[in-house]
C-alpha cells in the first residue's frame, strides 16, 4: 500500500517498449477526442460555432488514433496492450473541466490549447524511444500536427471571426455572466449594504453597545440574505429572460446581500463603540463606492448616476438610521 501512495506501482515512460508507446498513443488520442467531444457537446446550445470547431477536433483526434492503430497492426498485430496516462510516472493528467456546465468559453479554449501543447511534447519523446523508420516518421508527423493544434485559440478565432462568430460568443458569455451572477449579486449588495445601515446604526447609537449592535446587524444581513435569495429564486426562472439558473442568481444574490450587511456589523465586534463606529463608517463608504464602481464597469451606468444613486442614497439612509438612534 504504501509503495502504490508514493506511485511505486507506475511505471516510467522510459522503460516503455515501443509497442507500448504505441498503445499509449492510442489510448491518449482516444481520451482526447472524447474530451473534445464533451466540450463541444458543453458549448453547442450557448457557442454553436465553438462547439462545431472543437467537433473538428475531436474527428481530428479519431484520425491520429486510427494511423497509430495501423501502425500497430503492421509491426505488432492487433492486440494493444493496455496503457493509459495514468499507468505512466509523471505523466500528465487531465483535469475533467469538461464534466463542469455551463463550460467557460476561454478557460475550455486556453485547457483545449494545453492539451495540444503536451500531445507534442509526448510525440517528440516517443519518436525518440523507436528505432522503425515509419514508425519514427508518424509519430514525428504527429507531433508537427499537434504543434499547429497549439495555436488552437487563434485558430478558432480565426475561421469564427470571418462570420463575426468569436465576437458574437464572447460578448453573449459576458452577457450571460453579468445576468447569471453580477446583476443579482449587484442588486444584493446594494440591499445588504443600503436596507441594514438604519437598522444596525440606529441600533448603535440607541444602545452604545457593541455587542447588541453586533448581534442586531448579524440577524437582519442573515435574514436579508436568505431572503434576498429566495425571491431572486422564486421571481424568475430563467427560461424565458435567459438570466441563467435560478439558484445560480439566488446563491448570488444572498451571498452578496449577506456580505453587504456584514461589512459595516463585523467591526462592532470591537468592545471600544467609538473605534467600532469610526470603522463601520469608513466601511460603509467603502461599499458604497464598490457598488458605484461595479455599477459603472458591468451595467454601463454613467459615473455620476451611479454615485447619486448609491452614495447620496446610502448617505440618506445612514443618516436615517443614527437620527433614529439618537431620538
Amino acid at each position: 500500500m504504501i509503495s502504490r501512495f508514493f506511485g511505486a506501482s507506475k511505471r516510467s515512460f522510459s522503460d516503455l517498449s515501443e509497442q507500448e508507446v504505441l498503445a499509449l498513443a492510442i489510448a491518449s488520442e482516444e481520451e482526447d477526442s472524447r474530451i473534445y467531444a464533451s466540450y463541444a457537446a458543453g458549448l453547442r446550445e450557448d457557442y454553436p460555432e465553438s462547439a462545431m470547431m472543437f467537433d473538428e477536433m475531436a474527428q481530428e483526434e479519431n484520425t491520429h488514433r486510427q494511423r497509430l492503430i495501423d501502425m500497430h497492426k503492421k509491426r505488432f498485430g492487433d492486440t494493444i496492450p493496455l496503457v493509459r496516462r495514468e499507468h505512466i510516472r509523471g505523466f500528465y493528467n487531465r483535469k475533467p473541466d469538461w464534466l463542469v456546465r455551463p463550460l467557460n468559453l476561454e478557460k475550455t479554449r486556453k485547457m483545449a490549447a494545453e492539451m495540444e501543447v503536451q500531445a507534442h511534447r509526448f510525440y517528440l519523446e516517443a519518436a525518440k524511444r523507436t528505432s522503425d523508420a515509419d514508425t519514427r516518421k508518424l509519430l514525428g508527423d504527429l507531433a508537427a500536427e499537434e504543434a499547429e493544434h497549439e495555436a488552437l485559440a487563434r485558430r478558432l478565432d480565426g475561421k469564427m471571426q470571418d462570420s463575426g462568430a468569436a465576437k458574437t460568443e464572447i460578448s453573449q458569455e459576458k452577457r450571460q455572466f453579468i445576468l447569471t451572477y453580477v446583476q443579482p449579486g449587484l442588486a444584493g449588495l446594494m440591499d445588504g449594504s443600503v436596507s441594514t445601515l438604519a437598522p444596525i446604526f440606529a441600533a448603535a447609537f440607541a444602545t452604545g453597545d457593541t455587542w447588541s449592535t453586533f448581534l442586531i446587524g448579524l440577524s437582519a444581513s442573515v435574514g436579508a440574505g436568505i431572503s434576498m435569495g429566495f425571491t431572486e429564486v422564486a421571481s424568475d426562472d430563467g427560461v424565458i429572460s435567459g438570466r441563467g439558473s435560478p439558484i445560480k442568481r439566488g446563491f448570488a444574490a444572498g451571498i452578496m446581500t449577506t456580505l453587504g450587511g456584514l461589512g459595516h456589523t463585523l467591526p462592532y465586534l470591537i468592545p471600544d463603540f467609538n473605534l467600532a463606529t469610526t470603522i463601520a463608517i469608513l466601511i460603509v463608504f467603502v461599499e458604497l463606492w464598490a457598488i458605484t464602481w461595479i455599477q459603472n464597469k458591468y451595467m454601463q451606468t454613467p459615473i455620476l448616476r451611479a454615485i447619486f444613486q448609491v452614495v447620496f442614497g446610502g448617505v440618506l439612509v445612514f443618516a436615517a438610521g443614527v437620527l433614529i438612534g439618537l431620538a
